[in-house]
């Protein structure tokens, strides 16, 4: 294996966010494959994610969906289009303005959501089959800490390195 510390300029200091960064990097690649395997079989993961995030919602307009997936309005619309078009989503007339539509999930969308994540947890589980019970618990529980500590402060450092400036507002 690759020291890290010699392709980064490793510094001491950051030994453990370096390797948690590191260990993300592996995730992410793994995950990507996943994701490559999953278009295989039809399903872009991009557009799994929305259908998961809008089931989590309930019925929302397209407009809030891309807000919830930190993404562009007119590409949400474009995969929607696809998700409607599979029979995933159904759109339908906005309670509150006739005028606008609402995207709701439908039961083929429900059940595909059920059956990857029930196969999600199936692979999941096979990963730690070996860990102690308490180990596996407090994995998930500092897991999904770091993850709502990322998603609270990814969003700010994005948008504060996408203007150029630094924190403090320094150029």
């Amino acid at each position: 294996m690759v020291d890290p510390g010699r392709c980064t300029g490793h510094d001491p200091e950051h030994e453990l966010a370096d390797r948690v960064g590191m260990a993300m990097v592996r995730l992410n690649k793994m995950h990507a494959q996943v994701a490559h395997q999953m278009a295989k079989q039809g399903m872009d993961k991009s557009a799994f994610v929305l259908l998961a995030t809008l089931s989590g919602l309930g019925e929302c307009r397209s407009s809030a969906l891309a807000e919830a997936v930190l993404s562009d309005p007119s590409t949400v619309s474009r995969q929607v289009a696809g998700l409607v078009k599979d029979g995933l989503v159904e759109r339908h007339a906005d309670p509150a303005d006739g005028r606008a539509s609402v995207l709701a999930v439908t039961e083929a969308g429900r059940k595909l959501i059920m059956d990857r994540r029930r196969q999600r947890n199936q692979a999941i589980e096979e990963m730690v089959s070996e860990w102690p019970d308490e180990d596996f618990k407090n994995f998930a529980e500092l897991f999904e800490r770091f993850v709502q500590d990322y998603e609270r402060t990814v969003p700010a450092y994005m948008t504060d390195r996408g203007t150029g400036t630094r924190a403090g507002g320094e150029k």
